[in-house]
């Protein structure tokens, strides 16, 4: 295989190319310390404050769009092919940019440090939705910390950035061309390799690259959207390299309906998929929201998510409830299983070495089946979950047919409570049933005391899912029930 042998991307109106650079080398430090931007600011290191948010302009199928990421946990091999643009880079005709003075106006700045990060949310935001309302600012603001000005000052900025300017002359807007033809230039399907002693970045162009490369490096490290591997490198410390980065593949983001389900490449991330769980799983639609914020949804892959392989990912317990299988693939040679498979325990999956997830298929659920899901944490959004869990039942004539319960944060993978399963299925569909297979969670799952929550209470919160999910689906047709039997009687 040849390669190139340099990183290109565009950072404001500068044209940027690396043949040196380190696998765990952060757009944040690189902006910070190498090119002095310093209006993007580190809080967290971590993806969760929103003060290091810059945009990151991508081209898919010819068509440029921005997003928010964090910066503090994107790696710069990450971003090939990319335009970059930072605080320091918005402008207006009338000077400050329009979502600059709208925050001026309505005083949405005290101490400031958070300030950019706001900002640059907002833009991304602005360029997609121009009249947002007061819950999609609040949505593009949940990956944005401030402790000292509060929300509303904001969110009335956010309200009021057209009386300041449009978005149609907007530099961004009427540059887009300009910017299109720029990365349109960088565009090829030649990998890349740089190497600096020990030190090894891959970056592929096309799934059989990546393929290739991770058969003949298996102990490298895959990084799509890093917002779990950039943890490791600045919170853990830990050694990435060799890395092959996953951001410039071409063909590993594709989603498409077939025979009734959702095929998923595993490049595929959060935000690309949002459209789709609207419109097919819409009982998704909230729970996929309080996923991490914009900025992790911009980054985090559903590939990634499940080849972590973490007990509170948020992604595989609505899967597996669904039904899902995944595809892995080594080299040329693929092979299926279904997802509650792939977690064989605390930090272990079926994956071997050189294997990456390649396609996740969701079956998509029948009209007269009940799924939901539902997510506790600490905090609303943007936190990490205590637990997670996710129903899908079907009636068989007037008993519970099919049925699947999958938590997260239960236990060291996620998993299905099969002896809940067993308790309810082929009973009559009653609150009472449901009350009786309570006991069984004590045989599926010895939840851990962390941070996040006591074993005591993710036990307690299990149980109480299981009968939320019971009530907002089927207890009021049981009350409605119970009470013309009632009126029955007393007409008899």
């Amino acid at each position: 295989m040849d390669f190139d042998s340099k990183i290109s991307f565009w950072l404001n109106d500068e044209k940027i190319e690396l043949d040196k650079l380190n696998s765990d080398q952060t757009l944040l430090d690189f902006l910070r310390l190498e090119k002095t931007l310093r209006g993007t600011k580190e809080g967290c290191a971590e993806g969760d404050c929103g003060a290091c948010t810059v945009l990151v302009g991508r081209l898919k199928k010819g068509k440029l769009r921005y997003q928010g990421v964090n910066a503090c946990i994107s790696f710069v091999a990450s971003l090939h092919g990319t335009h970059i643009v930072t605080i320091e880079h918005l402008k207006s005709d009338q000077g400050q940019h329009p979502i600059q003075q709208a925050m001026v106006e309505h005083h949405g700045s005290q101490c400031g440090f958070c300030t950019p990060g706001f900002v640059m949310s907002l833009y991304a935001m602005w360029m997609e939705n121009a009249d947002p309302t007061t819950a999609e600012i609040e949505e593009a603001l949940q990956g944005n910390l401030c402790r000292c000005t509060g929300y509303q000052p904001i969110v009335k900025a956010a309200r009021n950035i057209a009386k300041f300017g449009s978005l149609e002359q907007d530099f961004l807007v009427k540059e887009r061309q300009q910017n299109i033809d720029r990365l349109q230039a960088l565009e090829n399907n030649t990998p890349i390799a740089i190497s600096q002693g020990d030190d090894q970045v891959f970056v592929p162009k096309t799934k059989a690259q990546l393929a290739e490369l991770y058969a003949a490096h298996p102990d490298a490290t895959l990084v799509a959207g890093a917002t779990d591997v950039g943890l490791w490198v600045t919170k853990f410390m830990r050694p990435i390299s060799p890395s092959i980065f996953l951001t410039a593949l071409n063909d590993f983001d594709a989603v498409q309906e077939k025979d009734g389900q959702l095929i998923i490449d595993g490049g595929v991330t959060y935000t690309d998929l949002l459209p789709l769980i609207d419109e097919k799983l819409p009982q998704l639609s909230t729970y996929w929201r309080r996923i991490g914020g914009a900025q992790v949804r911009n980054m985090g892959t559903i590939g990634g998510n499940i080849a972590n392989g973490s007990p509170i990912g948020d992604t595989p317990p609505p899967l597996i409830a669904l039904g899902a299988t995944i595809t892995l693939q080594k080299g040329e040679e693929t092979r299926q299983l279904p997802l509650e498979k792939f977690f064989i325990d605390y930090g272990k999956q079926d994956r071997a070495p050189g294997e990456f997830v390649a396609q996740i298929q969701v079956p998509l659920p029948k009209p007269e089946a009940h799924f939901a899901t539902y997510k506790i944490s600490k905090r609303r959004d943007e936190d990490i979950s205590s637990v997670a869990a996710a129903f899908y039942l079907e009636m068989g004539g007037d008993k519970i047919g099919a049925l699947r319960i999958a938590y997260g944060g239960m236990a060291g993978v996620p998993k299905r409570a099969s002896h809940v399963e067993a308790a309810l299925n082929g009973k009559l569909l009653t609150r009472d049933t449901f009350e009786n297979a309570l006991n069984a969670f004590d045989q599926d799952f010895t939840p851990l005391t962390d941070m996040r929550a006591s074993a005591t209470y993710r036990q307690q919160v299990a149980k109480n899912l299981l009968l939320r999910f019971y009530d907002q689906h089927f207890g009021e047709a049981e009350s409605l029930d119970t009470l013309r039997q009632a009126a029955l009687v007393e007409v008899n």
